[in-house]
C-alpha cells in the first residue's frame, strides 16, 4: 500500500495539482480508490467522491461546483459522465482512466490518460505530508430538498475523530476481515470499512457486485459486515421464503426466533430468565438445527453485522437478532462525519439507534428535531454559505432534519422534517423533485412520493379528471378503473418517461392512482396547499403496503 500511495502522490505532483485543489474519484470499491484518496489527502488536496451509478447531471454539477481539476474514472464507459465538465472550459484538466488507453483519445482527446501509464512514470520522492488536522480532507455530497447535491466539507481531524469514537463501540481486530460492499463514496462505508479497518490493521476484501454477494460472503467469510438495511431485509425475505416451503420448517424458524429473542431480552435485563426457563431449554437444539444453518449464509464467523444509512425495521431486527446475528445499528449524517450514535451487543433496543457516541452531544428542539454537536461536524457546505448557516446554528448545533425521541437514554428516530426520502438502501431522493417531475405533465393533478425505509420509491397519484378521460380513451382503458393492470402499466410508463433524467434510485417503481383530488377540507392539504405527507401515508396505508408487497412478490418469482 505504501508503494502505490507514493506513486499516486508523485503522479499528482507531476499532474500539477497544488495544495487545496479538488480531485474526484469515480471508481468502484478497489485498492486504487483508497490509495488515491490517501495520496491526495497527504498532498494537501481535497478528494471529492462520486457515486459510480449517479446521474450524469449530478456528476457534472459536482465536478463544476467544486472546481475539480482531476478525476480518476473507473472505465471508458463512465467517461461520458465527466466529458461535459472536460469540454465546458471549466477547471477539469485531466482524467485518469483504468482500462484500455486506445479508446481514450477518441473519446476526449489528449487530456485523458491511462492510469497504468500515469503510475509507470511516477518515480521519485513526494516529500513530507502536506496536510494539517484542521485542513479540509474531503467534500462528500448529500442530497438536499432542492435535489441539488450539497458538499459537506470534512477535515482530517473530523474523519479520524469519528472513526476513533466508533472504535470504542466496535473495536477492530488485526484478524478481522471486512467485506466492503457499500460504495466508498458513502460516508458510512468510508468510516467503517476503510478508516476503522485501518485503525485495527484489519483486512478488507471488496465485494464484486450485489449479484455475486452470496458467493463473495461464502468465499471471504467476513468477521465484520457493514450494510444498509435493504441487504438485511433481503436476507430476511430469503429466509422466510425458504421456510414457507414447509409448514414444519416455518414453525421451527418462528419458534427459534421467538426463543432467541427471549434470550436476548433476558441478557439485557428486560425479561426474567427463570420465567422463560422451559422454552429456553430448547435453545441448544434449535440453535444447532435452525439458527446455525441460517447464520451460515453470512459466512459462519461473523462477529459484527452493522446496519446504517437508514433505519432497519423492528420486525427484521428482532428476527435477525432472534436467530443469533450479532447485529448493531447506528445513526449518522454525512455532515457529522458521519456516525452519531450506535447500539452495542451489551446495550441494544431494536428500533433504537443506540446512544450517542462518546464525545457527541445531542438534544431535541420543541419540534423534536434532533440536534448534534461534536468535534467531527463538517466545516460547512462547499460554496454554500446560506446552506451552512441554516444547517449549523451560532451555538454549533447541527440541525439534522430528523425528528427523534429518547427512551431510557436510547435514541429513536421517528421521522423527517424535510421531504427527503431515505430508502432502505441508504440512498436519498428529494420527494419534491420527484413530485415536480410528475406534475409537469397535466395528466397528474397531485402526487405524493413515498419510500422512507423502503427498497424503492412509490407514489400516490391524483389524476386530472379531464386529461385522464382523454388518456384512457386513447389507450382503450376504462377511466373508472385507474388501478386496473393495463391502466397502471400505462400510467407507470408515463411516469417513467417524466423521470427519465432522475437517478436510478429516484425512479418511481409503483403507483396507486385516483381521480378524487386532495383538499384542505379533507385534511390532506395545509392552508397553503402543501400536502400533509403523514396524513397521506396513514390514509393510504393499505394501498402502500400492497404496492410493496406486489413488487416483492414479482421479484421473488422472477417477474
Amino acid at each position: 500500500m505504501e508503494r502505490i500511495v507514493t506513486r499516486y502522490r508523485v503522479a499528482l505532483d507531476q499532474a500539477g495539482m497544488e495544495e487545496g485543489d479538488r480531485v474526484a474519484i469515480l471508481l468502484r470499491n478497489c485498492i486504487d480508490w483508497i490509495a488515491f484518496d490517501i495520496a491526495a489527502m497527504a498532498n494537501g488536496l481535497m478528494t471529492v467522491p462520486l457515486y459510480l451509478q449517479d446521474s450524469e447531471a449530478n456528476i457534472d454539477f459536482v465536478l463544476s461546483n467544486c472546481g475539480v481539476r482531476l478525476c480518476l474514472v473507473e472505465s471508458v464507459q463512465r467517461l461520458e459522465a465527466v466529458k461535459p465538465a472536460l469540454e465546458s472550459g471549466g477547471t477539469l484538466r485531466q482524467i485518469w482512466v483504468r482500462g484500455n488507453s486506445e479508446v481514450h483519445e477518441q473519446v476526449c482527446g489528449s487530456k485523458v490518460r491511462r492510469l497504468g501509464e500515469v503510475l509507470d512514470l511516477a518515480e521519485g520522492d513526494p516529500g513530507p505530508i502536506r496536510c494539517a488536522p484542521k485542513d479540509t480532507a474531503t467534500i462528500i455530497h448529500t442530497s438536499g430538498t432542492t435535489g441539488r447535491p450539497k458538499g459537506a466539507m470534512l477535515s482530517h481531524y473530523a474523519l479520524l475523530w469519528d472513526a476513533e469514537a466508533v472504535a470504542v463501540n466496535i473495536p477492530p481486530l488485526t484478524n478481522d476481515v471486512f467485506l466492503s460492499l457499500l460504495p466508498l463514496s458513502h460516508a458510512f462505508e468510508r468510516t467503517m470499512s476503510y478508516h476503522l479497518a485501518m485503525m485495527g490493521g484489519s483486512r478488507v476484501v471488496f465485494a464484486r457486485a450485489i449479484e455475486t454477494l452470496k458467493q463473495d460472503i461464502s468465499e471471504v467469510r467476513p468477521t465484520i459486515l457493514v450494510a444498509v438495511p435493504r441487504l438485511y431485509e433481503r436476507f430476511y425475505e430469503a429466509i422466510v421464503k425458504e421456510a414457507s416451503k414447509s409448514s414444519l420448517k416455518s414453525w421451527l424458524v418462528k419458534k427459534t426466533v421467538a426463543i432467541g429473542w427471549r434470550r436476548f431480552e433476558a441478557r439485557h435485563g428486560r425479561a426474567n430468565m427463570f420465567s422463560q426457563m422451559a422454552s429456553l431449554l430448547f435453545w441448544p437444539l434449535l440453535e444447532r438445527l435452525v439458527a446455525r444453518p441460517i447464520l451460515h449464509a453470512f459466512g459462519g464467523r461473523l462477529r459484527v453485522a452493522a446496519s446504517g444509512g437508514a433505519q432497519l425495521s423492528t420486525k427484521v431486527s428482532q428476527f435477525l437478532i432472534g436467530v443469533g446475528l450479532p447485529l448493531v445499528e447506528g445513526y449518522g449524517l454525512t455532515e457529522a462525519a458521519p456516525v452519531v450514535s450506535g447500539t452495542t451487543f451489551e446495550d441494544s433496543f431494536p428500533g433504537s439507534v443506540g446512544k450517542p457516541l462518546r464525545g457527541i452531544e445531542t438534544r431535541l428542539t420543541a419540534e423534536d428535531e434532533l440536534l448534534v454537536r461534536s468535534p467531527a461536524l463538517m466545516q460547512g457546505y462547499w460554496n454554500d454559505p446560506k446552506g451552512t448557516a441554516s444547517a449549523i446554528d451560532e451555538e454549533g448545533w447541527l440541525h439534522s432534519g430528523d425528528t427523534a425521541e429518547f427512551r431510557e437514554d436510547h435514541l429513536f428516530i421517528t421521522g423527517r422534517l424535510k421531504d427527503v426520502i431515505v430508502l432502505s438502501t441508504g440512498k436519498k431522493a428529494a420527494a419534491a423533485e420527484i413530485e415536480a417531475g410528475i406534475q409537469a405533465d397535466l395528466l397528474f393533478e397531485q402526487s405524493c412520493a413515498l419510500g422512507d425505509n423502503r427498497p424503492f420509491v412509490s407514489a400516490i397519484l391524483v389524476l386530472n379528471r379531464d386529461h385522464w378521460a382523454a388518456f384512457a380513451g386513447r389507450h382503450g382503458l376504462n377511466p373508472d378503473l385507474p388501478n386496473a393492470q393495463a391502466a397502471n402499466a400505462a400510467i407507470m410508463a408515463r411516469v417513467a418517461q417524466l423521470l427519465r433524467d432522475h437517478p436510478e434510485y429516484a425512479q418511481v417503481r409503483a403507483v396507486h392512482s385516483q381521480v378524487q383530488p386532495w383538499t384542505v377540507e379533507d385534511g390532506s392539504l395545509t392552508p397553503t396547499l402543501k400536502i400533509k405527507r403523514h396524513v397521506i401515508q396513514e390514509r393510504y396505508r393499505s394501498e402502500i403496503e400492497a404496492l410493496y408487497a406486489q413488487q416483492t412478490s414479482r421479484r421473488s418469482s422472477g417477474g
